[in-house]
């Protein structure tokens, strides 16, 4: 090993002895797989891959150039005005993924002077983008919106203020207290960004997420987004006022210093809201079925925590065991990953299944037969 190198393994050593070692994850074929992000099972539906492979035909592989030299494609203004429309807002703006959309939001939003109050378990991308943007990062305890008008009162002082949170929790299936999160911020004066990459899709009219749900969109200033859970697809985006995807457009780094998303991941984007659009109550049908499994489990003794939607978490709480369930699992022929701390609080490691339309009735018997014998309580 090269000398300059010899600390990693000191690290990953570490890593292995604390049970927090991770390894790339490919699906073994013939296992029911609980780990997947696909909700509407989109990924493989034809006319999904159809699409994408006219927009690859018709603009060929790659947009070849950022949004602001050369890279805009008729392609990315179609989706935008889609997703704007499919979240009830005047505009939208496409980012690589829904990291890069954190990152290029936060960024162009906040500084140095400025605050940004995040939920204690909101997304370790809205995270780094708080303390990357040099703001400082107040984190309120999770889902309670009056340690979080504390907050507000407490930094009432000059500054821009942003309030960040998730609309359903990606670990703990859970979901924010919209309304009163929007009455709080709007208060105080703070800008609020709700996170709804695992609620496009599922919840809401048409499957246009909890911010529409609650009729929010006038309160709530930024309604990020992404195209690769539900839809199915990769990439991500942000509906907003016209101002603000214009000030986006202008400081948003994440969004002016890479190339645009590649057509077939446009196209597949398009595909995708054209099969929600036909089948506007898959989402609710997804999370009755959801709803099902969970009180299943929950009457079965299992700790499901605050799940109200299709993630449903098996706390666990040590790393090593919430492993040694994992394989047992996998051997019995189901892929439910555990999830460890830094992904999680110390001490609440778990199994994360999600609920998704490949799952037939059939399976999720199957799957609960099989989590009862292996995670007998």
């Amino acid at each position: 090993m090269d000398l300059r190198e010899q600390w990693i393994e000191t690290e990953l050593e570490e890593l292995r002895r604390a049970q927090r070692f991770r390894r790339a994850v490919t699906p073994p074929p013939g296992l029911l797989n609980f780990s997947s992000n696909d909700y509407l099972n989109l990924a493989q539906h034809p006319d999904v891959i159809a699409a994408a492979e006219r927009a690859l035909h018709a603009a060929g592989a790659g947009a070849t150039a950022s949004r602001l030299v050369s890279g805009t494609l008729p392609l990315h203004e179609e989706l935008e005005a889609r997703l704007a429309r499919l979240k009830g807002y005047p505009a939208a703006l496409l980012f690589g993924s829904g990291y890069l959309a954190n990152l290029g939001i936060l960024g162009a939003l906040v500084g140095r002077g400025d605050t940004v109050f995040a939920d204690r378990l909101a997304h370790a991308s809205l995270m780094d983008a708080a303390l990357l943007s040099r703001a400082e990062l107040c984190r309120f305890r999770h889902n309670d919106t009056q340690h979080l008008d504390e907050l507000l009162q407490k930094h009432s002082g000059a500054g821009r203020k942003l309030v960040v949170t998730e609309s359903v929790f990606s670990m703990d299936g859970d979901v924010a207290p919209l309304p009163e999160l929007a009455a709080v911020a709007e208060r105080h004066g703070a800008l609020l960004l709700v996170d709804e990459a695992h609620a496009t899709g599922v919840f809401g009219p048409g499957g246009s997420g909890l911010i529409r749900e609650h009729q929010l969109e006038s309160k709530v200033n930024l309604s990020m987004g992404t195209l690769s859970k539900a839809l199915g697809g990769y990439g991500g985006f942000v509906a907003c006022s016209t101002a603000m995807r214009a000030l986006l457009i202008n400081r948003a780094r994440a969004f002016i210093y890479t190339t645009a998303p590649p057509p077939a991941a446009v196209g597949a984007a398009l595909g995708a809201l054209d099969v929600l659009e036909k089948n506007p109550g898959w989402g609710a049908e997804l999370l009755r079925h959801a709803a099902a499994f969970r009180d299943q489990l929950r009457a079965a003794g299992f700790d499901v925590m605050q799940s109200a939607s299709q993630i449903i978490p098996i706390q666990v709480g040590a790393n090593a065991r919430a492993l040694e369930v994992a394989d047992k699992l996998r051997a019995a022929g189901l892929l439910a990953i555990a999830i460890r701390p830094p992904t999680v609080p110390e001490g609440t490691a778990r199994l994360r299944l999600s609920i998704t339309r490949a799952h037939s009735e059939t399976d999720l018997a199957r799957a609960l037969d099989i989590i009862r014998s292996v995670c007998a309580v």
